[in-house]
């Protein structure tokens, strides 16, 4: 545990190597294989949702692809948390990659044989979500065992990275699969990029408790305690005394609600503002802008070690990318709405890798995965009413104006979170 909000994890530190986690050929190839399950998400997404809009013209459907996706997170995560501090991570992770497999694999046998019906549809998402919210607690706890605390700062980072990188490359393989092979024989081919994490998993030796020193399980896992869906929640009751764990968690979902996945959404509208069109070079550039700034600055941040991973650095990071994106909401200028996005990706993945450092370091160790539970069911689960939030503000003063609302209540929320994780440590002075 820290000693304070700035403070690094006493006793813990920091290997000085850059790039360690990538240098280490088990955390690189896990980095570079779950990089490679978050493309194939993406490139599903792409095929997907094109059907869907094609074979329904649902704006309702539209709707509940968001719903599905996110909901499940809001729910599910702090019991999905449970499950990996109680079995091997590397099973769960196992199985949602089967799910994952499974979910692509039904969609390209109903778009081949054109028998997709609606509730088809609902059934597939939500299987698709159910399977994201259960992968990402034995993910993260899976990194921590493979970095120990000491490069876990530089893990984590490379992890979220990698897969800013598949958020860029998904859907440029998803769209030149759709024009090459179609949408149902991409299908079936995006089930083959799931495989490369699910056969590492099958050798690695790291189970996601390999290091827990109070597990007496000679296989590795932790022991196995009987709890219920309820009782896994009395984990926000530890989360609560820390305040530095407190605000990580709220800074997350702070950021879901303000920001989430709006700027993608509401591209076309901007670039249409800026002069670059629904189509071509210029409205492409802005599309990538986002992920690119973060695959940047995952870099630079490694390979400079000049930002610490603390409560401050978090908070400053989600000022920046709340200013990034009022200037990118307020801007009339397509080369200064270009930078802010590029400055919102950077300082979105120097605020959100912090965060998930500072969360794994300052967990219990018995409860890791019902902590990092918690920070996904408010940094994923909140991203369920950001639809919502983007809806309500856009029909009172339109698209930009409800982004630059969201970026400027980041800024403020930010601020407020910052000043009540500080205040303790300047009482005590």
């Amino acid at each position: 545990m820290s000693d304070g909000v700035d403070g690094a994890v006493s006793g813990n530190a920091e290997d000085p190597r850059r790039f360690a986690a990538l240098r280490d050929r088990d955390s690189g190839l896990y980095i570079g294989g779950s990089a490679v399950t978050m493309m194939a998400d993406n490139i599903e997404h792409v095929l997907g949702y094109w059907v869907l809009w094609q074979t329904f013209h649902s704006p309702w459907l539209v709707g509940f692809q968001i719903v599905s996706h996110w909901l499940p997170f809001l729910l599910f995560s702090v019991y999905a948390g449970s499950l990996a501090e109680r079995f091997d991570c590397r099973r769960l992770i196992q199985i949602a990659q089967g799910l994952f497999m499974l979910v692509s694999l039904l969609w390209g046998v109903l778009f081949l044989t054109g028998t997709l019906e609606l509730w088809h549809a609902c059934v597939l998402l939500v299987l698709h979500g159910i399977a994201g919210c259960l992968w990402h607690p034995a993910e993260q706890m899976m990194l921590y065992d493979f970095a120990g605390p000491s490069r876990l700062t530089s893990t984590v980072r490379m992890n979220a990275t990698f897969q800013s990188l598949a958020f860029i490359a998904g859907p440029m393989i998803g769209s030149a699969l759709l024009l090459l092979v179609g949408p149902a024989f991409g299908m079936l081919i995006n089930v083959l990029f799931y495989l490369p994490l699910t056969l590492f998993l099958a050798r690695t030796k790291f189970t996601g408790h390999s290091r827990a020193a109070a597990s007496a399980d000679p296989s590795g896992a932790a022991p196995q305690e009987r709890t219920t869906f309820l009782s896994t929640f009395r984990v926000l009751g530890t989360v609560r005394k820390n305040p530095l764990l407190l605000g990580m968690i709220l800074l997350a979902g702070l950021s879901a609600i303000c920001i989430g996945p709006v700027l993608q959404n509401a591209m076309p509208d901007f670039a249409d503002r800026l002069g670059a069109g629904s189509s071509g070079l210029a409205y492409g550039v802005l599309l990538l802008a986002h992920g690119a700034g973060g695959v940047i600055g995952g870099f630079l941040l490694e390979a400079t070690r000049a930002v610490p991973a603390t409560g401050a650095t978090a908070i400053g990071s989600a000022i920046v990318t709340g200013v990034s994106v009022v200037v990118f909401a307020a801007s009339g200028n397509y080369l200064v709405a270009l930078i802010a996005l590029v400055a919102a990706g950077f300082a979105g993945i120097a605020s959100a890798s912090t965060e998930m450092s500072i969360v794994q370091l300052e967990a219990p160790e018995a409860e890791r995965g019902r902590v990092i539970g918690a920070y996904s069911m408010f940094g994923f689960g909140m991203m369920t009413f950001s639809g919502v939030t983007v809806a309500v503000l856009g029909s009172l003063f339109g698209l930009p104006g409800s982004v630059l609302v969201g970026g400027s209540a980041l800024v403020i929320g930010a601020v407020v979170i910052g000043a009540y994780m500080f205040w303790p440590r300047r009482s005590a002075a």
